[in-house]
């Protein structure tokens, strides 16, 4: 599996593994599909995106993960969002992504990178835990598109930064 950043000409294909993920339902905040456009807007080169990394296999993208300062984080935070493809499954994606975007986040000088994930994602809240994120909140039942009440809880990873900084 290669890892590097996401490029524009990503977007069409990433945008069609994230449509996949948000159509299954079940693990990710994100509720409504997003054209190849949006998914640029979003986690690439729109105001908001940070820094976007892809991992490869065999010439197909099979995961992503983002740092974005959407939303006003707190001062040297930024949100991760990390999503892997569902058909054909590839172990390892999420693990496989984030040194680089580790990385990332200390050459941008941040403190903290935060996940904010939904209370029944199993599989997300199990990764983060695996990565060292540390749960430190948590937004009492968000109301999905059809009104359903579920928790989000947040966790962060402290970054160490390098002396140099």
């Amino acid at each position: 599996m290669h890892v590097r950043k996401a490029v524009s000409a990503d977007a069409q294909e990433l945008s069609s593994l994230l449509n996949e993920i948000i159509l299954a339902g079940g693990t990710t905040a994100l509720e409504t599909p997003l054209s190849a456009a949006e998914f640029a807007d979003w986690f690439i080169d729109g105001e908001f995106p940070l820094v976007c990394h892809v991992a490869e296999h065999d010439r197909m993208l099979v995961g992503f993960q983002s740092l974005s300062s959407y939303g006003d984080p707190p001062r040297g935070y930024a949100d991760i969002a990390t999503f892997a493809r569902l058909t054909p499954k590839f172990p390892g994606v999420g693990r496989a992504l984030f040194p680089a975007t580790r990385a990332a986040a200390e050459e941008l000088g941040l403190e903290f990178i935060n996940a904010t994930i939904r209370a029944d994602n199993v599989s997300g809240l199990a990764y983060y835990a695996k990565m060292g994120f540390e749960p430190y909140d948590r937004l009492v039942q968000v109301p999905l598109l059809d009104g359903t009440p579920v928790d989000r809880i947040k966790r962060r990873f402290k970054v160490s930064v390098s002396p140099h900084t």
